[in-house]
């Protein structure tokens, strides 16, 4: 089996303001009734800038970074397929969470030591995958929603996906639920046995996941609404969720979402499924059937090959303007060919610069109104820059939230050739794909090739009438 970090490593890709929408932010419909905060007006965000002399490439090594703020006053991380943040190599993990601790020029990161390994050799290389997304600190638990795979992939595979049936594919189709009961320590399945089992392709079922096999793949990426230190800002006791709708250009465009009781994260059955608006406020159903998009971003940014992957948001309350707040992003390519395969790249993964795009309401349902687009999303003005997962870091927001920091990772390589000669030398040469030594010369051929693989951070201002 290739996996996603061994796919990173083996194929080639491609103080000013960023682009903006002037938008007066007024809402067209005012949806009441089960709110932690109802909001009776919402700032209007004149312009939102990118200050680009603030970008900071803090270090590391990994992706999607999805965060949140404990009691203990640090920012708890989930991050994937990296090393992590230690100067020593200790393994190439597929899943880790770390803790980040200070503002972001003087971030602190820190391993949580007990975490369960993801990560060789315990985790084989036929082994499924499964990737820390949706995370939650909460009175001294860590909830984190673990999203895994249909099936496992070769690279050889691609040379003819081209000709596969999308439901066929390798893409996104479930998630698991872990927690920890005392702010990492221990870790616990979702049903509150231990340790924390990996099931296998043929041992998963709802028995053991939260999400397996929905209607479209819906609810296999998610993301979990941040609100303050210790979610202190929520007033009605609901926990919010929120998905694409599905892995096709069409469906995972669409963002639906779920709520459910603080006291029950644990509990499936307890999930209320966002169902539409009504005269009356926001309906809710058990019914996974009944749900409703609570938002559609533009088509066209959802890739076809290689496990579809986009409109995977970050949403944060931001509670000194009172307001929801959601980063998102898509990409897509143009029509450049992938060495040792000859797909189209706009099938399978970067070869352009990512969709990113700054949305806000008064409701964690919407309606949501666009502030911040940008077609073509680059960092520090570098056109090389392949940005995606933008995370909103729920700590730092300003003490008037009218600035933030947006966390991204970047999966630009710096020479293409090398890494993917090397670990063509480095198989040939009897290593391996699974040994130690190959995957220690894989992290020193990413931290060099690809430096901002890492953890980028860079605060947005919102200039408010």
């Amino acid at each position: 089996m290739t996996t996603r970090r061994q796919f990173l490593t083996q194929t080639t890709l491609g103080g000013t303001a960023a682009v903006f929408l002037p938008l007066g932010c007024t809402p067209n419909q005012d949806a009441k009734g089960g709110s932690p905060n109802i909001s009776t007006s919402m700032p209007k965000i004149k312009s939102v800038i990118r200050r680009e002399e603030t970008l900071l490439r803090l270090g590391g090594n990994g992706d999607n970074f999805h965060m949140s703020w404990a009691a203990d006053d640090k920012q708890y991380v989930s991050l994937c397929d990296g090393s992590g943040f230690s100067d020593t190599f200790k393994a190439n993990y597929n899943t880790r969470m770390f803790t980040v601790e200070g503002s972001p020029d003087e971030a602190k990161f820190s391993d949580v030591p007990d975490y369960p390994t993801l990560a060789f050799p315990q985790q084989g290389g036929n082994d499924p995958r499964y990737y820390g997304f949706g995370t939650l600190a909460l009175d001294g638990h860590i909830y984190q929603y673990l999203s895994t795979f249909n099936k496992k992939l070769s690279v050889s595979e691609l040379a003819t996906a081209k000709h596969i049936p999308d439901s066929e594919l390798m893409r996104f189709n479930g998630v698991k639920l872990i927690y920890s009961p005392d702010n990492g320590r221990t870790w616990l399945n979702q049903n509150g046995s231990g340790p924390v089992s990996w099931e296998g392709w043929d041992n998963r079922s709802l028995d053991t996941m939260v999400f397996l096999d929905e209607d479209q793949d819906a609810f296999s990426l998610l993301t979990v609404l941040q609100m303050g230190r210790n979610y202190e800002h929520n007033k009605d006791g609901f926990i919010y969720v929120y998905a694409p709708n599905g892995n096709t250009d069409g469906t995972m465009n669409e963002l639906v979402m779920f709520r459910v009781p603080k006291t029950k994260l644990l509990d499936r059955s307890s999930y209320e499924f966002f169902a539409g608006l009504t005269s009356t406020g926001p309906s809710w159903s058990h019914d996974i059937f009944a749900r409703k998009p609570v938002h559609t971003f533009p088509r066209g940014w959802v890739n076809r090959l290689y496990h579809p992957y986009s409109w995977h948001p970050s949403v944060v309350y931001n509670a000194p303007l009172g307001v929801y707040m959601m980063a998102n992003w898509g990409f897509c390519s143009d029509d450049a060919n992938v060495p040792m395969t000859g797909i189209p790249m706009k099938d399978i993964w970067f070869s352009k610069p990512s969709y990113l795009g700054l949305w806000i309401s008064r409701n964690p349902w919407g309606p949501w109104t666009q502030i911040h687009e940008e077609t073509s999303w680059m960092p520090g003005g570098d056109a090389n820059a392949r940005a995606y997962q933008p995370q909103v870091a729920p700590k730092w927001i300003s003490e008037d939230g009218k600035s933030l920091w947006l966390v991204w990772t970047d999966f630009q390589m710096t020479d293409r050739e090398v890494i993917a000669q090397a670990t063509q030398a480095a198989s040939a040469s009897g290593a391996g794909d699974w040994s130690m030594a190959h995957e220690a010369m894989k992290d020193q051929l990413m931290r060099k090739y690809m430096p901002y693989y890492s953890f980028n951070t860079q605060r947005i201002d919102l200039e408010v009438a």
